[in-house]
């Protein structure tokens, strides 16, 4: 898959099959408008194109809204997009300007003139141009000019995607990790760079990595203790999270034990991929019973990706 960030250079598409959308998280749902779009683009021997923007369009229009968290970033939604066989994923940088188009602007100028489409694919409630004044019967007025034709994914498909976003946000924020990874049907992620943290896990035999995770709107999951894969230069390892604050800090720390690794990593990046909710948070009274009940928690850790690999 082929990501393009920047609309003056884009390639000339070989019969375009477009939708366009957030797509966070690429979920169960979405992967089903996936599916349609490539069967679509094979049909007439060409291309499937997702658009979407960054930033999210809610941050522009209303940027004194914060409570916007996101399921994944650019770079986790175009690791997805192509493990699901999309072409191309085209990032359109939105801002103010944009959104103020006409709905005839956007249409002839961003749609037509970039993109030249055979097959657009949208929802029944797709809105777009200055005041979201276009909508789908608007695009369709367009399709004989043009010659493109517009599918419309249906009401329940739509209203099903979004309850599934929806749903996946408050799973995570419940640690309900099993529910997350049903609905995405992937596993949900977390990536960061490493920093140095207090080094009391290395004290106590459990060492961890610091992710300071660098995209502000990216949703974390609930406080508490996950199984986890780490990915690290390529090679996956096994790991133990911590999710949590400190004492004297309501900022959250995301720290891993990785299991079976001794290296030096400050400032590398890692990737996080969750398995299992171990357990809440819990407050101890001394580091000997944080160390006791650390123990514990590898050993239900280990258990829970030994029963995977067996499967």
């Amino acid at each position: 898959m082929k990501v393009h960030r920047d609309l003056a250079v884009l390639p000339v598409f070989k019969n375009a099959v477009l939708t366009i959308g957030s797509f966070d998280g690429v979920h169960a749902g979405h992967q089903e408008i996936l599916k349609r779009l490539n069967t679509l683009a094979k049909e007439i021997g060409g291309e499937s194109i997702l658009i979407t923007f960054d930033p999210h369009p809610r941050l522009v229009v209303y940027p004194d809204d914060n409570t916007l968290k996101l399921i994944s970033t650019v770079e986790e939604k175009a690791k997805l997009l192509e493990q699901y066989g999309i072409d191309h994923m085209v990032v359109v940088n939105f801002t103010k300007e944009f959104s103020k188009q006409s709905p005839d602007e956007y249409i002839c100028n961003f749609l037509v003139e970039k993109f030249h489409p055979k097959r657009i694919v949208i929802g029944y409630d797709h809105k777009f141009g200055n005041k979201r004044a276009g909508n789908i019967d608007y695009l369709r007025n367009f399709e004989k000019e043009f010659g493109f034709s517009v599918e419309e994914i249906d009401k329940q498909a739509i209203e099903d995607i979004a309850v599934s976003s929806t749903k996946v946000r408050n799973a995570l924020l419940e640690g309900d990790i099993q529910a997350a990874t049903a609905l995405l049907n992937h596993s949900f992620s977390l990536s960061g760079i490493i920093e140095k943290g207090k080094q009391l896990g290395k004290s106590i035999g459990f060492p961890t990595a610091n992710l300071k995770i660098q995209y502000p709107y990216k949703i974390i999951p609930a406080i508490g203790i996950y199984a986890v894969r780490v990915w690290h230069k390529s090679t996956r390892y096994n790991g133990m999270l911590y999710i949590g604050k400190s004492l004297d800090n309501e900022q959250v720390t995301i720290e891993v034990n990785i299991f079976d690794f001794n290296k030096e990593i400050y400032e590398d990046s890692l990737r996080l991929e969750f398995v299992d909710f171990v357990r809440k948070d819990i407050r101890f009274d001394s580091v000997k019973a944080l160390t006791e009940q650390l123990k514990k928690d590898q050993t239900k850790v280990l258990a829970i990706f030994n029963s995977i690999d067996k499967e």
